[in-house]
């Protein structure tokens, strides 16, 4: 009779097509884009009392929806953007998020 040959256990190989490599969140971006209806001085106040933008950022950021036709707001998770967009919509003004680039 021929001795059997030890048995092992398997051994765990790692799998190459598995891609463990993470990629960094990105953020999103909320953008607030340019309508024929708002006053500029109600979008420089909306972005005050929303975003707490001092007078001049305000004044700036709507200078850029009104000249570019739209503006980056605020950034940060998705779940920060939706709530800006939220509250955006509900003063007003239309507004969209995006992941940024």
């Amino acid at each position: 009779m021929v001795p059997m040959p030890p048995v092992t256990s398997p051994v765990e190989l790692d799998d190459p097509s598995i891609d463990e490599s993470t990629v960094p969140d990105r953020p999103w971006i909320v953008l607030v884009w340019n309508d024929p209806i708002n006053l500029m001085s109600y979008v420089t106040f909306v972005f005050q009392k929303l975003f707490g933008y001092s007078l001049e950022k305000a004044t700036a950021l709507m200078l850029d929806v009104h000249h570019k036709g739209r503006a980056v707001v605020s950034s940060g998770t998705r779940e920060k953007a939706e709530i800006d967009v939220f509250r955006l919509h509900e003063a007003g003004l239309w507004a969209t998020m995006q992941q940024d680039d």
